[in-house]
Parts: C-alpha cells; sequence; structure tokens
C-alpha cells in the first residue's frame, strides 16, 4: 500500500553496526538515498538523527534513536524514514515499542527506501513486524556463525580480534617484547610471594611504568593481566583454556595456574583498603575463639582486641598491644624458618613445579570431562539427575586441585627470605608489608591470644600460641 503524503516534519533515521575505517560512509549513502526519496515523494525533511558504529541487535543505548522518539512523542516530528526497516530495529521487542510509542504520538508516515511500510494500516503494521522478525532472524544467523567461528580460531590457537595490543607483546599479539616480559615475570613472581596487587600498582607508577594505553596502573589492571592465560602460551575462549597459542609464553603454565588459583580463591580479600596491622586476621582470643580486630587505643597505640560488637560474636575481653606482638611472633616465626632442616625441607617442596604441574594436568583432565558431561545432557544421552550425580565428584576433584594450587603459593611466599645472601631476617625485612604478611601466614595457622595477668604491665609472651603451618 502507497504511504501517505503531506508529512511536514519528518525524521530521517540512519545507522551502521561497525564503521572499521570511521568515514561514516555507510551512513552517508543511507541519508543521501533517503533524501532523495524525500524530495521524489514530497516529504518535508525536518531533521536527520544518526547513530553511527553502534548495533541495533546487542540491545546498547542509541542516542540518536532516543532522541528522535523524544521529538516524536513531543510532536516536533511526523515521519520517520529510513534505509530500511533493519536500520530501525533488530529486536521483536524493540520494534513492537517502537509501534506502540506511534499510536500515542498518532504518528502514521513510516518510509524505506527499499520498501514502503503504512503504519496507519493493520496490514502495514503486520508488514513491519515480519520484516522485524527477518531481521532478528539474520542477526541470530550471523551471531552464530561470528561464536562459532571465534571458537574455532580460539581452538587453532590463533589471535583474534584488534584493539589494544595485549602488555608483553607487540602489535601483532605475537612478537613477544623483552623489557615488558621481564615485568611480567617479575609481577607474577612477586604476587605469587605474597605481594599485594595494590602494592605491585603502586610501585610500577612510582618507576614511571604505564600500561599499553599510556595509563597508570591500578589493581584491577594488574590483575586482569596476570590472570589471562595468554601469559603462558595458552590459548583463551570466554575465560576457558582451550588450547596452545601460535605466540611464544612469557611465564610457566604453573604460574598462570598459580595465579588464577589465587586470583579465584573466595577467600581472598577483595576490599581494597590497605592493611596497616601485620597480624590481622592472624590473632584469634583465646577465651572464645574470635578473630581479634585492629583497634588503637586513646593514646593511639596501636592494639588488637577481640570484638564485641553489633554483629561480632566476640568476648570483648581480650586486647594486646601490637608493636610487642608483631615482633614476638615474626622472630619467632623467622627463627623457625631459619632452622636448617625445616628450611631444607620447604627448599625441597619450593624447588620444581611438578606438583603443580600434576595438579594441572589434572585440572585440564577434569575440566575436559566436565564439557562432556554437558554435551551429553545437551543432546539428551544422559537425564538430569545423571549429570548432577557425574557432575558432583569432578567439581570436588576441582576443589581439591585449586586448594592445592593455593597451598603450593603458599609455599612459594616463603621463597622471599629464604636462599638470601644476607639471611633470612635481613631479606624479611627489605620486603613490603604485604609480602611480609603472606610470610607469616605461609607459616601460621593462627595464634591464640591468651588472658592478660592482672597487675603485669610488661609484655607476656606467653600470652601468644602459635600454631604452625610448617
Amino acid at each position: 500500500m502507497p504511504v501517505q503524503l503531506g508529512a511536514t516534519a519528518a525524521a530521517i533515521y540512519a545507522r551502521i553496526s561497525s564503521d572499521h575505517d570511521g568515514t561514516a560512509a555507510a551512513v552517508g549513502r543511507q541519508l543521501e538515498d533517503c533524501r532523495a526519496w524525500a524530495q521524489r515523494h514530497g516529504w518535508a525533511v525536518a531533521e536527520e538523527y544518526v547513530d553511527n558504529d553502534i548495533s541495533a541487535y546487542s540491545g546498547k543505548r542509541r542516542p540518536e534513536y532516543t532522541r528522535m522518539l523524544d521529538d516524536l512523542v513531543s510532536g516536533r516530528r511526523d515521519a520517520v524514514l529510513v534505509y530500511h526497516l533493519d536500520r530501525l530495529h533488530r529486536q521483536p521487542r524493540e520494534l513492537e515499542e517502537f509501534l506502540d510509542l506511534c499510536v500515542r504520538a498518532r504518528v502514521t508516515h513510516l518510509a524505506c527506501v527499499t520498501g514502503e511500510v503504512d503504519l496507519a494500516t493493520h496490514d502495514g503494521q503486520f508488514h513491519a513486524r515480519i520484516l522485524g522478525a527477518v531481521a532478528r532472524k539474520e542477526s541470530d544467523d550471523k551471531s552464530r556463525r561470528l561464536r562459532r567461528k571465534h571458537l574455532e580460531i580460539a581452538r587453532a590457537g590463533r589471535t583474534s580480534g584488534g584493539g589494544t595490543r595485549p602488555y608483553g607483546y607487540a602489535a601483532d599479539r605475537i612478537t613477544v617484547i623483552p623489557e615488558e616480559a621481564e615485568r611480567i615475570r617479575e609481577l607474577a613472581e612477586r604476587i605469587l610471594a605474597g605481594e599485594s596487587l595494590r602494592s605491585a600498582a603502586t610501585d610500577l607508577n612510582e618507576r614511571g611504568i604505564r600500561t599499553v594505553t599510556g595509563r597508570e596502573w591500578t589493581p584491577h589492571t594488574v590483575r586482569q593481566m596476570l590472570l589471562g592465560a595468554r601469559l603462558s602460551g595458552q590459548r583463551e575462549h570466554h575465560g576457558e583454556i582451550v588450547g596452545k597459542a601460535a605466540w611464544p609464553a612469557i611465564i610457566t603454565k604453573a604460574q598462570t595456574a598459580r595465579l588464577r588459583a589465587l586470583f579465584n580463591d573466595p577467600e581472598r580479600r577483595t576490599n581494597r583498603v590497605a592493611r596497616k596491622y601485620l597480624l590481622a586476621g592472624v590473632l584469634r582470643c583465646g577465651a572464645c575463639g574470635t578473630t581479634m580486630v585492629a583497634r588503637p587505643r586513646e593514646d593511639h597505640r596501636r592494639r588488637y582486641v577481640c570484638p564485641r560488637d553489633p554483629g561480632r560474636c566476640g568476648c570483648g575481653g581480650t586486647f594486646i598491644l601490637a608493636d610487642d606482638a608483631e615482633a614476638f611472633i615474626v622472630d619467632s616465626v623467622l627463627n623457625r624458618l631459619s632452622s636448617p632442616r625445616l628450611a631444607a625441607s620447604i627448599r625441597r617442596r619450593s624447588a620444581t613445579d611438578a606438583a603443580a604441574e600434576k595438579t594441572i594436568r589434572d585440572l585440564d583432565r577434569d575440566q575436559a570431562q566436565l564439557d562432556e558431561l554437558a554435551a551429553a545432557y545437551g543432546s539428551k544421552s544422559i537425564t538430569f539427575r545423571e549429570w548432577q550425580a557425574a557432575r558432583t565428584p569432578i567439581a570436588l576433584r576441582i576443589t581439591s586441585a585449586n586448594t592445592t594450587l593455593n597451598q603450593l603459593h603458599g609455599t612459594t611466599a616463603l621463597e622471599g627470605v629464604l636462599n638470601q645472601p644476607g639471611g633470612i631476617h635481613a631479606a624479611y625485612a627489605d620486603l613490603p608489608l604485604a609480602r611480609q604478611q603472606a610470610i607469616l601466614k605461609a607459616a601460621l595457622d593462627y595464634v591464640d591470644v591468651g588472658a592478660a595477668v592482672r597487675g603485669r604491665n610488661r609484655f607476656d609472651p606467653g600470652r601468644l600460641s602459635p600454631a604452625w603451618r610448617v
């Protein structure tokens, strides 16, 4: 049915999903054809609305489309002209919302350069819905093909995508940049030895080292970089390692597995407040077993207390000054690590990645088995109950493997003070607070703090009872 004439304030809308060269040539052609159509049909164009390099399928906000809708509702525009209906919508839901808005705004003029649609009739609306459904199917098919293509590329270990190059590699995403690779190895070793992400980011910024975009490092950017499997020459797809990559590794597979286990540990602290108390999370109240917290006295002397606050279950009766307790525990830990027999045992456990490599192989096998199980359930070869029963032991093995990797991380933290030429005490003193805390926690499970003796005002080491890990 022909489109009604008489539009006096028409809106031309143009859009393209991807503008690779940034020239907006495609939307330019749409606008040119729409202007010619309007002139032939006697439509007066009031304004042009252009969303360049924005997909209508993804659901992202389209600023110019939204502005056009506002103008339709307000009555400033009485018609919409597009090159094709799929430039306007690719989601049936969004098309229905647009039709409802046109009814409320009494807009009955909608034209497409490649095919006319009359919204004033039910047949015209039905035609628009058919075109919208076809556009959605085309987008779904394209999306499915792209997903399959990217999975194929990933399994082949090839590079894909554009954008910013990854830190450590050149723009071709394969050639290693030596000075950046050295920094990555340094960061991996420091984080595995117990240093915090915030401490590492601060150090990089103070040394004038910037990210590939020229910005300062943050704990998040350090974490995201080290979390990527590409650093160990492995190809990743949607967070899962799918095979060997075409580019060379910068760190080992064992290091990547340890880093991923460390960052994904649910017990890992995620708040960004830097700790100033060395034994935070280590001291326990000997009376009730509650973890003690840092709380200075009125004279600002640091101390640990058993909390008795709303939401806490402590008895509130145990206190100890921080300086004396920290000095005693540090001395006890370092003296214990100085024992030749204990140090030799730790060195033997730390000298090889064999345990980590075996754990990684076990993880790979279990993950592959989970994938096979999911495929069997997807093809209806097994029932949901069978899938659940088979999945449980596999998931338990994966949890156990991650725990093993975290234990290996604890052993790695002790390497910060072992085999140092100046001795354990000197090596420990030169480390940042986060590394010192990691060493203490690798050696200690917890320390019970007993009650103070009434009338005794000096530090009593007998109140502290360490529970050793090593």
